[in-house]
Order: C-alpha cells, then sequence, then structure tokens
C-alpha cells in the first residue's frame, strides 16, 4: 500500500526533527519513495509564534493502517520525549513532530482511531500543497477532486513558502 503522510515541526531543529521522522519511518514503516520540498506554514488550529516546517511523504509499507498508525505515534512520542501535540484541554500546541496520515491510496477507512483521507485534508494548505508535489494524479476516493481542485476549492490562499527542494526517488 502506498501511504501518504505529512511531517510537520515547529518547535527546536524544525528541519532536523522532520528528517530524523523521515529516517525512522524509512527504518519502522516502509519505503519512501518520495519527498516534498519541506514548506513553512503557519500554526493551524491554535495561536503559535513558532511557524511551522511541513513536508509530505509517499511510504510504500506492507503494514495495515492500523499498525502504521502505531508506529508513526511510537516515532513521535521517541522524537519529541513523550511531549504530545495537545495540551490538557485538547487544544493544539507546538510540538517538535506531527506525523499525520492524509490518505493511503484510494482507501476510505472511517473508524474511532483512523480517519482515511484525513478530515482536514481539503482546507489543510500544509497538507495539500506538499502532497501535490509528490502525487499530482491522486485523487480523493470520495470526492474525486484532486489536490489542485481541493486547494482551489479551499479558499485558504498562500499561507506556506517552500525551503528546500523535493527528492523523489525513482523506481526500481
Amino acid at each position: 500500500m502506498r501511504y501518504y503522510l505529512n511531517l510537520g515541526s515547529n518547535l527546536g531543529d524544525r528541519e532536523g526533527n522532520i528528517w530524523a521522522a523521515d529516517l525512522r519511518i524509512s527504518i519502522d514503516v516502509g519505503l519512501v519513495v518520495a519527498r516534498s520540498a519541506m514548506v513553512e506554514s503557519e500554526p493551524w488550529g491554535f495561536e503559535s509564534c513558532h511557524g511551522f516546517v511541513n513536508r509530505a511523504l509517499a511510504v510504500d509499507s506492507g503494514e495495515t493502517p492500523e499498525r502504521v498508525l502505531e508506529l508513526i505515534h511510537a516515532i513521535e512520542r521517541e522524537l519529541a520525549g513523550g511531549a504530545g501535540h495537545r495540551d490538557a484541554r485538547g487544544r493544539y500546541i507546538d510540538r517538535l513532530i506531527d506525523i499525520d496520515i492524509m490518505a493511503i491510496d484510494d482507501m476510505v477507512i472511517d473508524s474511532e482511531s483512523l480517519t482515511v483521507p484525513h478530515r482536514y485534508l481539503p482546507v489543510r494548505d500544509f497538507f495539500l500543497r506538499p502532497f501535490m508535489e509528490i502525487a499530482p494524479e491522486w485523487r480523493h476516493p470520495v470526492t474525486g477532486l484532486s489536490c489542485g481542485e481541493m486547494l482551489a476549492r479551499s479558499g485558504v490562499g498562500k499561507r506556506y513558502r517552500s525551503c528546500f527542494t523535493a527528492l523523489v526517488v525513482p523506481s526500481l
């Protein structure tokens, strides 16, 4: 299965945090076949003076969606020293690393622990722009919209800037 992940960090060495998570994903989850450029974005869902760096990954893995979710949560806990991305009241807070499953092939999952495609995919430009870079042909399995079409409909505008270039690994 091909998993499309979004990695984000807004504390410490943000780019280093993203690379550390990328490495752990390649070891624990599966083969990283594409990486978007890193982009800077504003915090979403909370106020902070710390901007985010985000990157999308395409990862091929034979693991189940539930197992991949467990693995990325373990990576988040390890890299963040146990700190979460919500406070005691459930509100978003600054974080060293956050890893989200944006989509898995053309699967639709709506369980208590996992929603795929990610419920906020259509309105988060820091999801859509990097995702569009690594998988321009991907379409939302429910709406049929591409990332570019969702971005145009969202009206969120450009709230990011590219930091680095993309890296796509050729197929073997």
